[in-house]
């Protein structure tokens, strides 16, 4: 037998395999949109392992003399036998009398997704080495998102044992589930899945376990007997990776497609799978110089496969500093070309996630990596153009609450979403100002006199002078802006934006508008928290300049001076969100210099990381960059304190400060993707976060934090988006209104060499 094959015999024999475990499609599955990621998890439960040791969410225990097999207290994963490539969970216990075993596999969560499961049928793939009788095999439990759980069953009374090296599906009713709680169990809110100690025979086995879905028993057959392979599949070789990419040739009734790798043209290997409505997967192969060639097929919900596409092949190779940037840029931009509303073109909250959430202030930050993406060539200005339209026909149509948008909006409708609660059902100023930020920077990219061009400048410049910054002061004699305000609730969240954070830009654009604008003394009483006046203005002060607040620090931490700030320092977003756009070089208010003292919160944040006063595994020179993101518990600010550094690193923080630190953000990026690249690089650069002491890779990319690495590093190339926000007419005015003032004579903006010579001693002829 060939190598080929060898290659399409492990297809056809998964192929009956699944014949004979199933024979029933899934017409409620059909996919509805490019994107069908909130389809997808509502019947999959478990499908792969990001880290390749143990299963984040899972746990389990034992009592002796009864055994269970964990690492880290986590199931261990089992990379050489799957269903779906290339990974499934493993359980190893022996049963002995007098003690027991428990091993539980969790739902996996992450932000905005709805625990709310379709089906009736819990069904998952099983394997085992050597084989394991009926009677011999685990309990069952399942629990709901309220710790309501079930009675338990016998796995072995619904599949007639396990064969050895032979896949079986095994499908068990969620009505055979009886709730053993005090309260009724809701199985569709599935929230755990535990098995058990069954008979005690004293013999240790081995099961593998993979793709748990919950399924329809019912679900009526997909018409057609046949099933389109994808066509024109294309890879693109990096330097650690390839990029593999293909198109569909139809979506009805996909539930992934699985991509096979081969190191000869012959011998294809499956690696990987990708959910329906993504059209491209990562390859991390980890060195240069390594040359590969990939197929791809579809499989259906009913366990149906398309046959092999067409190959595409592509090499490794070493990439100059310069190289990888761009690498970084064109990847992270993906997010917002490839992932954006299928409506809207608006940028979606994160991915995965629920598909109709698109988030304004992302789009905003998306809509500046736009910008970027035609600058670089990624995509053409035609095809820029036309999105732009897209998004700006959207919000002309979205509601608007004195012209701020809400923070969350409805892809297909432009109804708002109140994601973070009941009072949330109005305008958000913020959101709305970083939007703007955007839109006033493509604004100015689009400065061709042909039509299409001519018209979105002046649709954008519509959209800006409608905004009623003057609305949310509250009250003409207030001395800040507020965050909120709805129709129904009027002002009850009572959020007023003061002090040291990101909303800086709120303050520029509200003072900037020709139309609705605030007083420029609201800056100082608002944003600077009232810490003082410039000498000799008009502003009606009455308070000290440096009076304690929530603004000026002056204090030193690691030897750096941060002028203005909180605490130790800050999350880093707090330097990228109104910093994309605005250009502080050379210039400062009665406060400090922005870009020096965002580049001086980054180093006080990596020095944190790099002393690690909280003994997290992972921080050094080249692992830094405190932010807000997700962690393994849930969304943290995280900031070099105490308090909020959690052993969660998010890649945007370090990545989006190339402008301040390009020698430490540089060796910062190389770490993230070439040591950690294997788990933490996706199909839109790194993950959103990781967290080495819980052996934690976040499994969303977040709208938030792809764009500021697009953007903040062409700042640091080229400082293109700074100059075009920057260049409106708007912009200056309101400055001198402010009293910024220019840098000494002599002072430069150039950033300062911010690493030390030793941490980057013999890299330099590394064969990277």
């Amino acid at each position: 037998m060939s190598n080929l094959r060898m290659g399409e015999s492990w297809m056809i024999d998964r192929r009956m395999s699944v014949a004979r475990g199933i024979a029933l499609a899934f017409a409620i599955f059909v996919a509805t949109g490019a994107l069908a990621d909130t389809e997808y998890y509502r019947h999959v439960f478990f499908d792969n392992s990001l880290t390749a040791d143990t299963y984040f969410y899972s746990g389990g225990s034992e009592s002796a003399p009864s055994s269970l097999l964990l690492r880290r207290e986590k199931l261990p994963v089992d990379t050489e036998h799957f269903h779906t490539p290339p990974n499934a969970l493993k359980l190893e216990w022996t049963s002995r009398a007098g003690g027991g075993w428990v091993a539980q596999v969790e739902v996996v969560k992450f932000r905005n997704r709805e625990i709310r499961f379709v089906g009736d049928t819990i069904s998952m793939w099983c394997y085992a080495t050597e084989a394991i009788s009926a009677e011999r095999l685990p309990l069952v439990r399942i629990a709901d998102t309220d710790d309501r759980f079930s009675a338990p069953v016998r796995l072995g009374k619904f599949v007639r044992g396990v064969k050895a090296r032979e896949w079986v599906k095994v499908s068990i009713p969620l009505s055979a589930f009886a709730s053993a709680s005090i309260h009724t169990l809701d199985a569709h809110r599935l929230q755990s899945i535990i098995f058990s100690q069954s008979d005690a025979d004293g013999e240790t086995h081995r099961l593998t376990v993979d793709d748990i879905v919950i399924e329809p028993a019912n679900g009526g057959a997909v018409r057609g007997s046949g099933l389109a392979a994808p066509t024109e599949v294309r890879a693109t070789g990096y330097e650690r990776h390839i990029d593999v990419a293909w198109n569909e040739n139809q979506t009805a009734g996909v539930q992934h497609y699985v991509i096979y790798r081969s190191f000869d043209g012959k011998d294809y290997r499956p690696i990987g799978i990708q959910e329906a409505g993504i059209k491209r997967f990562t390859d991390f192969l980890g060195n240069a110089g390594e040359k590969a060639t990939y197929k791809v097929t579809a499989e259906t919900w009913d366990g149906r496969a398309s046959a092999m596409s067409g190959e595409g092949s592509a090499s490794t190779r070493a990439m100059s500093d310069d190289e990888l940037l761009t690498m970084l840029q064109e990847e992270c931009f993906r997010y917002y070309w490839e992932s954006a509303g299928t409506h809207s073109g608006m940028s979606r909250e994160n991915v995965p996630g629920d598909d109709r959430i698109v988030a304004t202030g992302a789009s905003g930050f998306g809509i500046m990596a736009l910008v970027v993406g035609m600058e670089r060539g990624f995509i053409t200005r035609e095809q820029g153009a036309a999105r732009m339209a897209k998004i700006v026909t959207f919000l002309e149509k979205a509601p608007r609450y004195h012209g701020a948008w809400s923070h969350f909006m409805d892809d297909a409708t432009g109804e708002s979403l109140a994601v973070f609660g009941m009072f949330d059902d109005g305008g958000d100023l913020v959101e709305t100002a970083f939007l703007m930020e955007g839109l006033l920077t493509a604004r100015q990219y689009f400065d061709r006199a042909d039509a299409p061009e001519v018209a979105l400048r002046g649709r954008i410049s519509t959209l800006w002078e409608t905004v009623e910054w003057d609305w949310y002061q509250r009250t003409p004699q207030s001395d800040a802006l507020y965050w909120h305000w709805s129709p129904r609730w009027t002002w009850e969240i009572n959020h007023k934006l003061t002090g040291f954070n990101e909303v800086m830009m709120v303050y520029l654009l509200g003072i900037a508008s020709p139309t609705h604008g605030v007083r420029p003394d609201l800056y100082y009483t608002g944003w600077a928290d009232g810490a003082g006046f410039p000498a000799g203005s008009n502003f009606a002060d009455g308070r000290a300049a440096n009076a304690k607040n929530d603004f000026v620090d002056g204090k030193t931490y690691f030897g750096i001076k941060l002028d203005v700030g909180t605490k130790e320092g800050n999350p880093l977003f707090f330097t990228d969100y109104s910093y994309m756009g605005f250009d502080g070089r050379g210039m400062h208010d009665l406060f400090t210099d922005y870009f020096e003292n965002n580049r001086n919160l980054a180093l006080i944040n990596r020095a944190w990381c790099i002393e690690n006063p909280e003994k997290h595994r992972g921080y050094g020179p080249d692992s830094w960059g405190l932010t807000a993101s997700d962690g393994p518990s849930g969304y943290v600010p995280h900031a070099p304190d105490k308090e909020d550094d959690t052993g969660t690193m998010t890649p945007t923080g370090a990545l989006s400060s190339f402008p301040y630190t390009p020698e430490a953000s540089m060796l910062a990026f190389k770490h993230f993707y070439r040591d950690l690249g294997g788990e933490l690089w996706g199909v839109y650069g790194p993950r959103d976060a990781f967290n080495e002491d819980e052996n934690w890779i976040a499994p969303i990319f977040m709208g938030l934090n792809q764009a500021p690495i697009v953007v903040m590093t062409e700042n640091y190339r080229t400082g293109l988006v700074w100059r075009l926000f920057m260049s409106n007419p708007e912009i200056r005015p309101m400055l001198d209104r402010i009293g910024f003032k220019p840098d000494a004579a002599g002072a430069s903006s150039i950033p300062r060499r911010d690493v030390s010579p030793s941490e980057t001693a013999g890299r330099e002829n590394q064969p990277w």
